[in-house]
């Protein structure tokens, strides 16, 4: 058996063509594009890269995409201040706001991130945004978690009843699609197991999966051993490995001895990477439908 491969890169380009229109749609109504600010810190290189392929998907869909960027040197305080200047729209009128992670090890990711209003939280990390998907009424679901959870609808998975173990326990990936996916409604109602570093038998649990979610960071964890005959595995993982005298990207599943074992199984590259992309997209189209709606009557 050869794993069906889940093309990300193929349900990102339906969903950016989806969003057109929508964009069209609110340009013409509040006279200008959506606009989303990417706060980027230092020279990382990976982040650089990513922030690009950000900008270039949002201008691929008629948003303004703006790069804010700060050298690593800043503190804190600095960064913070950074951000509340651009949620007050001291540099222009701004529907979404994405500080780009990692930061330096010297900031406070946590406080930098707290700094963002609610409203504009297109990454979905900000504690009210947290607390509400936890009741199940999210407003920005984070990126990761949304695009996994895409993928499985479009590619037919039943989650109702179904074990989901989810490999990794991060609030950006691994906490929100436990409640995305435990949550009520299609592509939810699924048992989730969430496992992590401290996890006895990690083997045991996710044999059990019917659903396989790799979000740990580290390279080829997932051996084919390690997944139940016929289940389905998504990658999260984007880890680069060296080669010989060349570098290479792959994710925290053993792709090659996996697709042997599995019935879908998502690549590294082209995989979730780019619905993470396109669901920053539709969340900063939602911010901008919400912050722009004409006020209710009475």
């Amino acid at each position: 058996m050869t794993a069906k491969q889940l093309n990300g890169r193929e349900l990102a380009q339906k969903i950016q063509q989806n969003l057109v229109p929508q964009v069209v749609e609110i340009t013409r109504e509040i006279g200008r594009p959506p606009r989303l600010v990417v706060v980027l810190v230092g020279n990382v290189a990976a982040s650089a890269s990513y922030v690009k392929s950000k900008e270039a998907a949002a201008k691929r869909v008629g948003i303004t995409a703006d790069i804010f960027s700060i050298p690593e040197s800043t503190t804190t305080a600095e960064l913070v201040a950074t951000v509340k200047a651009i949620g007050r729209e001291e540099h222009g009128p701004v529907d979404g706001i994405l500080v780009q992670l990692p930061l330096p090890d010297h900031v406070d990711a946590r406080t930098v991130l707290d700094a963002v209003p609610p409203d504009r939280d297109v990454d979905g990390f900000h504690a009210e945004n947290a607390g509400l998907l936890s009741q199940g009424r999210p407003r920005f679901i984070p990126c990761t978690a949304a695009g996994v959870q895409k993928m499985i609808l479009d590619a037919g998975v039943e989650t109702r009843g179904k074990h989901v173990v989810i490999v990794g326990r991060s609030d950006i990936v691994g906490k929100p699609l436990a409640l995305l996916l435990a949550s009520r409604g299609p592509g939810g109602d699924a048992t989730v197991s969430l496992c992590h570093s401290h996890t006895a038998n990690l083997k045991a649990i996710t044999r059990q999966a019917d659903i396989l979610v790799a979000a740990v960071g580290i390279p080829q964890l997932i051996t084919a051993d390690m997944v139940k005959p016929g289940g389905v595995v998504i990658d999260v993982g984007i880890n680069r490995i060296q080669d010989g005298d060349k570098s290479r990207l792959v994710g925290d599943v053993d792709y090659d001895t996996v697709v042997e074992a599995a019935a879908a199984v998502s690549p590294v590259p082209g995989g979730v990477g780019p619905l993470t992309v396109a669901m920053l997209l539709e969340n900063t189209v939602l911010a901008a439908k919400e912050r722009n709606k004409a006020p209710s009557d009475g």
